[in-house]
Formats: structure tokens, sequence, C-alpha cells
């Protein structure tokens, strides 16, 4: 039996990259699990894939967007009769550049996506787990999240901001049965590094990003995806009812905190 057997999940951001990773591991720990994602295609795609069967479930959602974000939370809730785990991954940046190339619609754009998207899924799921006296949520920050870097100044001024409210949240619905805690990945190397590479930072695509996360982490190498996936499960479960509040590093060693 599966450490996470009987349990019902919600990830966004869960069609590719960390989010799929987590929504995989959750499915073999037997959990049921709804999940978001813009696209519709990739979405019965990844169903077919999966070769789950009801346990599976895609919903399109546009995270950008507070209604699909909370109609994601609802459908979940509907669908499986109760919500025992919310991970809101979907996260991105639209253009890596400096402060002063950065414009206004680049700001909101990862401000919807990352801190945005994740209070309206917070809150939603909030709603439903304390009304159940138990829940697991696990917010996506990152290690940029912990430090800055030059040329993400607005990814990483959201990540640290997801690091507050979930510190914050936690001491509200602590004794509620609920945890609240942030996963810090350091670099994956996932389609969304591939396509941005190291724009904005410097460095010339992909094998330059790879090299110098590299140079800076503990272990002289990015994160997997099973890595991040396999603490995601942990925090889920019941093992791990008394972490709350926390932000988790799964960065090897990079921001040392």
């Amino acid at each position: 039996m599966g450490s996470l057997q009987g349990k019902t999940a919600v990830v966004t951001g869960g069609s590719a990259g960390i989010g799929r990773s987590i929504a995989e591991a959750f499915l073999a720990e037997g959990a049921a699990v709804l999940i978001g994602s813009r696209s519709q295609e990739k979405g019965d795609k990844m169903l077919a894939e999966l070769g789950a069967g009801e346990r599976a479930r895609f919903l399109a959602t546009d995270v950008t967007r507070q209604e699909d974000v909370e109609r994601l939370v609802d459908a979940a809730h509907g669908w499986f009769g109760r919500l025992d785990i919310a991970v809101l991954n979907a996260g991105g940046v639209r253009q890596s550049a400096p402060i002063l190339e950065m414009t206004d619609d680049e700001w909101q754009f990862e401000l919807d996506v990352n801190l945005n998207h994740t209070f309206w899924g917070l809150r939603r799921s909030l709603g439903y787990m304390v009304a159940q006296s138990s829940g697991r949520v696990i917010c996506m920050s990152s290690v940029e999240g912990k430090r800055g870097r030059p040329g993400i100044a607005g990814y990483a001024t959201n990540k640290a901001a997801i690091i507050t409210l979930v510190k914050a949240v936690a001491h509200e619905v602590g004794k509620s049965g609920v945890t609240v805690n942030a996963l810090c990945p350091g670099l994956v190397v996932t389609d969304l590094v591939a396509d941005r590479g190291g724009a904005g930072q410097g460095l010339a695509g992909v094998d330059a990003v790879v090299e110098k996360y590299s140079s800076e982490a503990a272990t002289g190498r990015p994160v997997t995806l099973d890595e991040v996936a396999s603490l995601a499960v942990f925090i889920a479960g019941d093992a791990a009812s008394g972490i709350t509040g926390q932000a988790l590093s799964v960065d090897g060693g990079t921001a040392q905190y």
C-alpha cells in the first residue's frame, strides 16, 4: 500500500516538468489526482500516458485567472468528495531581463502566474481543508526565492513572497490539522529551462546554465525531477504532520539554508 493511498490531490502546472513528476509520484503512492494546466491537448495526451484510470483527471486551467484556479480546486473537491493535498506548482517567467528592461506587462504576468495563483489556490484549498480538520498544502518556491540573481528580479521576488506567505498562513491554520509548506528546488533541467536558456542572465543556452548552477551546488549537478517529487510525497504524507511553515530546499546545497 502506498503512503498516499486513499488521499486526493490537486496539482497546478501538472502537465510537464516538476508538476507532472509530482502528479506521477502521487499516483504511484495511491492518491487520486486532478491535474490542472493550460493545454487540453497536452492534458489528454498525459492522461493516456499515465494510464491511471479514474484516479487521474485533468482540467484545462489558466493559472493567471483567479476564476480558473478556484474552479480547479472546487472541481477536485467535487469529483473526489474531499481535498487532502494541494500542490500549487505552476509558475515561470515571461522574459528574463534586467529590471530596467522589464515591462509592466511582464511584471504583472509573473506576479499572476507565481504569487497570485498561489494565493488564490491556497485560500480556496484551505476553505475545504480547515473544514475537514486535515490537509497538506505545498507551494512551489525556488532557490531563487532565497537569494538574489540578476535578470530574474520578478521571478525571485515572487518566489520569496511565497515563502513568507507560507510561514504566515501556517500559523493561521496550524491548529486545524493543516500544514502549509514551500518547496525550493534548485536547477531542474525542464522544458522551461531548455526554452529560456540563460536569457537575461548573461548565459548562452541551457548548457551554460547547467554549468553555472552546477558549480554553485555542493553536489556539483542539477537536481532531478524525482528528487523534488520524492520530497513532495513525504511532505504530503502522514509522517510529515509536524512539518509546517517551512521553506524546504532541494537544491544540492546551493542556498545552504
